[in-house]
């Protein structure tokens, strides 16, 4: 019964290491350990930025050209452009290039910056450019 056993723990021990080996193989993943799919759809769905409190810094919505390729977001007046965190929701399996690794610098407003959606097939890329426009203050009446 014992012997029944261990060759009924070694199968399943097997057949387990075979059936993941074999999904590796169907479903590769890139350099981040991220699945790569047959997914071509390429698209940014939403953004925001957040300031350091990891609040929202935006007035009104962002607006996305998904065509164009451009994100347009005002933000508060008196936001510290320089510390700002970029959130983006993007298609499923897509990536965003370059990650966005913490706070971010906005404040050369003549020079947008750039992020690059890319497919989860990882064969269309789309290079999107977020300007960003500073709320003008209000008039104390």
């Amino acid at each position: 019964m014992k012997r029944i056993k261990t060759i009924f723990n070694i199968l399943t021990v097997c057949v387990a290491f075979l059936t993941v080996t074999a999904s590796c193989y169907d479903n590769p993943v890139d350099d981040d350990g991220l699945l790569i799919t047959d997914r071509d759809e390429c698209y940014v769905s939403n953004f925001d930025l957040t300031g350091t409190d990891h609040l929202t810094v935006r007035v009104g919505d962002a607006i996305i050209d998904n065509d164009a390729c451009t994100i347009h977001v005002t933000v508060a007046y008196g936001t510290d452009l320089r510390h700002l965190y970029p959130r983006f929701s993007l298609v499923t399996d897509a990536i965003l290039e370059p990650k966005v690794e913490g706070m971010t610098d906005f404040s050369d407003l003549d020079n947008p910056r750039q992020y690059t959606v890319v497919s989860g097939s990882r064969r269309v890329r789309k290079t999107y450019t977020v300007y960003v426009t500073v709320q003008q203050p209000t008039s104390q009446s």
